[in-house]
């Protein structure tokens, strides 16, 4: 009878592991890991998170924020944006946030980002652009496929990453923003992840795998019970060719308010800027 009292006793032990992490967006980008942690829900975590850019589909849209931190020769630089994003057009706007210069003395203005598939445009990029002009760049073009280039990640090509999942763990239940979400760490390989990627980012995902020092992609991700990216963290190996060691990229995506209006309409042809870019 003793024994049979430990067992339930001992059944009804919970430990629970308190860690708090903010990765720059102020309370609500604090993924709070305070609540008690239970056992890893049902399915191959590999096979979860290859799935979560199709859960953000059916989703259709949601407001997004994102952080890219770039460490380099002892200078760390973070570049902040925030918008919206429509994941069945795949087209997105973001208002990007670039630091100050290295003597803080000039404010740079926000530069406004339109996502779409196989192109960015952007507003108030480049030395000599009219101010009503955009500048488009093909992103099958970059060498970074538009994953650090643009100075954020493409929502949703940050999801099509975690199709190329290689490994990856269930570390625990967790908040992010007041949302219940499931934490994994893992790595992804760009190349796979192109091969599994939709038309818009399969070309983009391709040209990463090539351009970055390595194609291996080490993550952590929240997903929220309906599969959902709630936040995901890429940790990118960056050649940008003016230096001999690689550029360490830290990019952060927080997404919320899923089904939020996201009304994007690119510029037409007159309103796109032909003409050179300045240096600077």
């Amino acid at each position: 009878m003793a024994r049979r009292q430990q067992h339930w006793r001992m059944r009804g032990v919970v430990a629970g592991v308190g860690v708090v992490c903010c990765l720059g967006f102020g309370a609500a980008g604090c993924a709070r890991s305070d609540a008690v942690t239970h056992g890893a829900p049902a399915g191959d975590p590999v096979r979860v998170l290859r799935e979560a850019a199709g859960a953000l589909v059916e989703a259709g849209s949601s407001k997004a924020r994102t952080s890219l931190e770039m460490a380099t020769g002892g200078t760390r630089v973070t570049i902040r944006g925030e918008g919206v994003y429509d994941y069945r057009r795949g087209l997105g706007r973001l208002k990007v946030l670039l630091p100050p210069d290295p003597a803080g003395e000039t404010v740079r203005l926000p530069i406004t980002e339109l996502l779409a598939p196989g192109a960015l445009f952007m507003k108030n990029r480049g030395a000599g652009v009219p101010a009503d002009k955009w500048v488009r760049v093909d992103t099958g073009t970059l060498s970074d496929g538009n994953l650090v280039t643009g100075g954020a990640t493409d929502p949703f090509a940050a999801a099509e990453v975690l199709r190329g999942t290689r490994s990856a763990t269930f570390v625990g239940r967790t908040e992010v923003a007041g949302a219940k979400v499931r934490h994994y760490r893992g790595t992804a390989d760009l190349g796979k992840a192109s091969l599994a990627a939709s038309d818009a980012n399969r070309g983009p995902l391709g040209a990463a795998a090539k351009g970055f020092a390595t194609a291996r992609v080490p993550f952590d991700v929240y997903l929220d019970d309906q599969g959902r990216i709630r936040k995901v963290r890429h940790r990118f190996s960056f050649v940008n060719g003016r230096q001999d060691e690689p550029v360490a990229v830290a990019s952060t995506t927080l997404l919320y308010d899923f089904g939020a209006p996201a009304d994007v309409r690119l510029p037409g042809e007159a309103d796109i800027y032909a003409g050179r870019i300045a240096a600077g």
